[in-house]
């Protein structure tokens, strides 16, 4: 037992290398043949929507809005069950804190899951906790709060441990702490939308939050000092349909955009703003991106890779997809 456990611990002492490694190391730098630039993952029915790397099993993890539910993917495509949970009905972003051994994805029911039932659509809401190394459940924090629909959707980890989840369906941002104890950030309206509103999110190490919103293009500007001060972006094109986002090493924000809300675009831009993100502009787009329905993108040690889950073939009601791509920004 004693060996077991030391070999657990060498293991993720090697993942938290590696993740210091991917944070420091500009992106130019790491070989661009470490990944395949596409990787065709073969799943059926996954329809995965989050994406994040894990620097333990040098792999991908994607959740699943068919099935509420987390997986690794090998860079050979090849995919395998990782965690779930009965309360998790659909399963959206997903981060990898490898430093405290730990993975946390926001799930909700947007009424689409396989699972889904009236009680549970537009009522359940939270972050599950897992072990990183074993996909053992830690937490699983529910964040419905108030009236109204809610379904969390992505999440940003500070360097505290702290998370930081949207949920579109509502006006609300909360924050979990390292223990897995929720509070709400801030309600407000500027949040808040009839269809989905806040969505991605990263977090910005000199101390506030970025955030889309899909329905209108808006990028958000959330100081965690005082998070009711929040303030719109300028930008010089509205990021309609703004999903997923990866602050880059270089201090610029790619962002994927779909087009599921109607008025989006299918592209990934790549913003740089001034130094306290008041103000962006595009600096380099690509425009339609090479797949139809990208949802987010990922940063590992050999580039960000952008995730087409083929969620509008399940939201569309044709319910098929023997495959899903990751492809190389």
């Amino acid at each position: 037992m004693r060996k077991l456990i030391m070999a657990r611990r060498s293991l993720l002492a090697l993942a938290v290398a590696a993740t210091a490694a991917a944070t420091l190391t500009p992106v130019a730098s790491a070989s661009p043949h470490g990944l395949p630039e596409v990787i065709t993952a073969k799943a059926q029915d996954l329809f995965p929507e989050g994406i994040a790397w894990d620097p333990l099993r040098r792999s991908f993890l994607v959740t699943s809005i068919s099935e509420g539910t987390i997986s690794v993917v090998r860079p050979d495509g090849r995919v395998r069950p990782f965690a779930a949970h009965p309360r998790m009905v659909q399963t959206f972003g997903v981060h990898v804190d490898a430093v405290r051994n730990r993975v946390l994805v926001a799930y909700g029911d947007m009424g689409s899951g396989r699972r889904s039932t009236p009680e549970t659509t537009w009522k359940s809401s939270g972050v599950g906790i897992f072990s990183l190394s074993t996909g053992r459940l830690l937490h699983l924090v529910g964040l419905a709060v108030g009236p109204g629909r809610h379904a969390a959707n992505d999440l940003a980890i500070d360097r505290a441990g702290n998370a930081y989840v949207t949920d579109p369906a509502s006006d609300t941002l909360y924050r979990i702490d390292p223990q897995g104890r929720p509070a709400v950030l801030v309600r407000d309206p500027k949040l808040g939308a009839t269809g989905i509103g806040m969505n991605g999110i990263v977090w910005h190490p000199e101390g506030f939050l970025l955030s889309t919103r899909y329905d209108t293009g808006a990028l958000l500007r959330i100081p965690l000092d005082d998070p009711r001060r929040i303030t719109e972006v300028r930008l010089d094109r509205p990021l309609a349909g703004g999903d997923g986002l990866d602050l880059r090493q270089d201090g610029t924000l790619a962002v994927v955009t779909n087009a599921f809300g109607g008025n989006g675009k299918v592209a990934v831009s790549v913003l740089e703003a001034d130094r306290d993100w008041t103000a962006a502009r595009a600096v380099h787009r690509v425009e339609p991106w090479a797949d139809s329905q990208p949802t987010t993108i990922a940063r590992t040690p050999h580039g960000s890779y952008v995730l087409d889950g083929r969620m509008g073939v399940w939201l569309e009601g044709q319910g098929k997809a023997e495959s899903f791509t990751l492809r190389r920004l």
